[in-house]
């Protein structure tokens, strides 16, 4: 089994910055991509970020320029860096794996972490 366990989510003011890790656990073969998604109330789970095994990055357009994904293989971690926080950036943030299990890959979710972004 593969646990992800997310931190680092809270409240902030609009313009302030936060950092969230996603760290993987338990017994897989090798972690392939690793995203950031996020769900705002009434709305549906939307990527925010993701990042492959080997490094390259794609962002929402809505995020881009102010949030940094990035991944530290030997910790099994992925980290989002987000600056310049706007009040439309609250949501639970939700990691998200592709991890290789043997010869299959397999999908995983993380359980959440609330971000709120006061005006």
């Amino acid at each position: 089994q593969v646990q992800l366990v997310e931190s680092g989510g809270g409240l902030v003011q609009a313009g302030g910055s936060l950092r969230l890790s996603c760290a993987a656990s338990g017994r897989f073969s090798s972690i392939n991509a690793m995203d950031w998604y996020r769900q705002a109330p009434g709305n549906q789970r939307a990527l925010v970020a993701t990042i492959n095994s080997g490094g390259s990055t794609n962002y929402a357009d809505s995020v881009k320029g102010r949030f940094t994904i990035s991944r530290d293989n030997a910790k099994n971690t992925v980290y989002l860096q987000m600056n310049s926080l706007k009040p439309e950036d609250t949501a639970v943030y939700f990691c998200y794996a592709r991890v290789m299990i043997e010869a299959y890959e397999y999908q995983y979710w993380g359980q959440g972490t609330q971000v709120t972004v006061s005006s």
